[in-house]
């Protein structure tokens, strides 16, 4: 989910990875959740939905994971939403409007607003909570997101003050605040549904990571409890009044570590929704007695190479980068082993966003051909000779296995190398590896934007200023002619205009790949029959508070 992205690792995501951005992919799950699944299907209205253990605390400008995402979202509301179909909803905001070249902004917010806990929301409120999550010394993953507001550089120093706020932001009255930026950016109104824009109450200043536990939030949902690696409980929050209400009586993330036990107990009727299919049931769970999805989603697919890792630096990098990614054969891997449930990629964004592109130069890379593979791994050992083996890391509780293993043999086919799995137990572990740069491997990532933009994939997994941990760039590339496209398509006022300069930014990464790009991913869930209204949001996952059970 910040997919923007949080990548997602699965943003998000998020999202970061959302986005997850980026939100990194982190859809599994685990095998004690069949007795109180149940029995919360037969308390009536409230729905059991599959989760696995959040990576960090419930905090929205430090969630980059998905399953961090999925909870968050719902237990916050903020200036913005976001239809099925992509299309901004205003929900704490009444209007966000631009000036004449979209560097500044007046955010009128409705009257009334509070948290669950009754403490009001106001234009201050949204100013103190950005500020916090630019603020280097908060250590937020979500900061890179603000850096274009006015003074996020002032705010760069770890060890500065913890509550210095940014001077882009204005508070002229309750229901005012007027948004100054470095520099124009006219994907702002979406960019602000991200994640990281999400208010925080007076009270998580106090101890951030202790309101992590015990987070208090302004969405269609608050926390009932949270049972680490069991299950985490949501009940309607009835001070919302916003675009979300809840039409059941709870939801209720049940926490497993093998998406393939998730699926096990929507089969036995343990659980009422399933958002991702395990690999091993693709070939037959459309013909289960379940409801069942198959649709486009917005889900980039990709594994990065580190920077920094022998080999795969310099000239000799940029070979053998190009080398592996004519080495994977993306569409008998879809075939064979995803069963038709991803398309194969030809852009780093997704084709439910705007700006989506067939025919960018460069992307002949992502053709399987093994002689032209063979041939660009020969002139990089002209170089440096290869040695060692290559290595593609991944979680266990992913239930990515079968199409991880036919990317290695695919690999190893083409290029006569050793190619082996880092195998790490759970999603959160990977993450964590990930996050301190201790992975020392390729690793499987991700993407889906918080928000229906392409700035959301591109800023957020490759800007510069995304990387070292401050987004979703966790491959650390850096490079001044993206920076410099992406600060020009930032200045359009148009989205017309900014795509131009996205496609040439998205041509440079084919040049350079800091990710190989693989494919996109389906929307492919299911749901007992006792389950009405299953309808899916923008970032392809169920729109958890139209979800409702027969009792």
């Amino acid at each position: 989910m910040k997919n923007s992205s949080r990548a997602f690792l699965h943003r998000a995501a998020i999202a970061v990875l959302a986005a997850s951005a980026m939100m990194l992919s982190g859809c599994s799950s685990g095998p004690s959740a069949g007795a109180s699944a149940s029995a919360s299907s037969s308390a009536g209205n409230i729905v059991t939905v599959n989760n696995v253990e959040p990576a960090a605390g419930l905090i929205p400008s430090n969630t980059d994971d998905l399953a961090g995402w999925k909870v968050v979202t719902q237990l916050y509301e903020g200036l913005v939403t976001f239809d099925a179909s992509g299309k901004l909803v205003y929900a704490d905001a009444t209007s966000i409007t631009p000036n004449a070249d979209a560097s500044e902004y007046t955010i009128k917010l409705r009257s009334g607003l509070v948290f669950s806990d009754g403490e009001k929301i106001t234009a201050s409120t949204y100013a103190k909570s950005w500020s916090f999550a630019a603020n280097a010394a908060n250590g937020q993953l979500g900061a890179a997101i603000f850096s274009t507001i006015k003074g996020y550089d002032a705010l760069q120093d770890e060890n500065g003050d913890k509550n210095a706020q940014l001077s882009g932001l204005k508070v002229v009255n309750d229901t005012t605040l007027d948004v100054t930026l470095a520099a124009p950016d006219s994907s702002f109104p979406y960019k602000v549904g991200d994640v990281a824009f999400l208010p925080l109450p007076q009270s998580a200043y106090k101890d951030i990571d202790a309101f992590g536990e015990h987070p208090v939030g302004n969405g269609p949902y608050k926390l009932a409890s949270w049972s680490h690696d069991k299950e985490i409980k949501l009940v309607p929050n009835p001070k919302y009044t916003g675009p979300r209400k809840a039409k059941n009586k709870g939801v209720t993330y049940e926490l497993y570590t093998s998406l393939d036990a998730a699926y096990s107990d929507l089969l036995a009727g343990n659980l009422d929704v399933l958002d991702s299919i395990p690999s091993s049931a693709l070939k037959t769970y459309s013909q289960e007695q379940l409801q069942t999805v198959s649709k486009a989603g917005p889900g980039f697919k990709s594994f990065t190479i580190p920077q920094n890792m022998a080999h795969f630096s310099g000239k000799e990098g940029k070979l053998r980068r190009a080398a592996i990614a004519h080495a994977v054969d993306r569409e008998t891997i879809i075939t064979k082993v995803l069963y038709g449930t991803a398309t194969k990629a030809t852009d780093f964004t997704a084709p439910t966003i705007a700006g989506y592109s067939k025919i960018l130069s460069g992307a002949s890379v992502l053709d399987y051909d093994a002689a032209q593979a063979k041939k660009l791994w020969k002139q990089a050992d002209d170089i440096n000779p290869w040695e060692g083996t290559f290595r593609l890391a991944y979680s266990a509780d992913s239930g990515n296995k079968p199409w991880i293993d036919a990317i290695r043999n695919s690999i190893r086919n083409a290029l006569g190398i050793d190619a082996q799995p880092l195998i790490f137990s759970t999603s959160k572990e990977l993450s964590t590896a990930i996050h301190n740069r201790t992975v020392g491997a390729a690793f499987i990532q991700g993407l889906q934007s918080d928000y229906p933009h392409p700035e959301g994939y591109l800023v957020q997994a490759y800007d510069s200023a995304s990387a070292d941990g401050k987004g979703l760039n966790n491959g650390d590339y850096k490079s001044a002619a993206f920076d410099a496209l992406i600060d020009q398509a930032a200045r359009q006022t148009t989205l017309d205009g900014a795509i131009g300069y996205y496609h040439k930014a998205e041509e440079l990464l084919f040049e350079d790949l800091p990710v190989i790009p693989l494919w996109y991913t389906n929307v492919t869930a299911g749901a007992g029959k006792q389950v009405g209204s299953l309808s899916f949001n923008y970032m392809g996952l169920p729109d958890y508070y139209k979800l409702t059970v027969k009792s």
